[in-house]
């Protein structure tokens, strides 16, 4: 038998099928354990008492009242229409810190999309306004 014969009875070609059935195996493994992987961690966090903030002549306020009414400042405001104000009104202020005050009883899900909205206007420095523990709060 000559070693250079183009009879050959030997494959040159790679045979990729078991590699693609690993890979394919391991997708499906990810493809399963990555949304365990997601889920948060439980934490009971802590309550504190805040220092009050020191209060500028010119801040600009949003906030979400009972009826979950969006007001900048003392002005009323649509959610839909919040974005653009806000973009207006820090025209010439990119750094402007902006606070956020809402009622307690205002859904999550309302405060998280006043949030985005207010951040994709193009504020970088957004806080939030909370009032202190009660003390009867305190000793519980």
């Amino acid at each position: 038998m000559a070693m250079g014969n183009s009879n050959s009875p030997f494959m040159s070609d790679i045979n990729v099928t078991p590699l693609v059935d690993v890979m394919l195996v391991l997708l499906i493994i990810f493809m399963v354990t990555a949304p365990m992987m997601m889920q948060g961690v439980n934490v009971s966090l802590p309550q504190t008492t805040p220092k009050p903030l020191t209060a500028e002549k010119d801040h600009l306020t949003v906030t979400v009242d009972r009826s979950q009414q969006i007001y900048i400042n003392d002005y009323k405001v649509a959610l839909e229409a919040l974005q653009e104000k806000m973009k207006k009104i820090l025209e010439g202020h990119p750094d402007q810190k902006v606070y956020l005050r809402a009622d307690k009883s205002v859904p999550y899900g309302v405060v998280v999309r006043v949030i985005s909205e207010v951040k994709n206007a193009g504020v970088e420095r957004l806080g939030m306004v909370t009032e202190p523990l009660k003390e009867t709060a305190k000793r519980r």
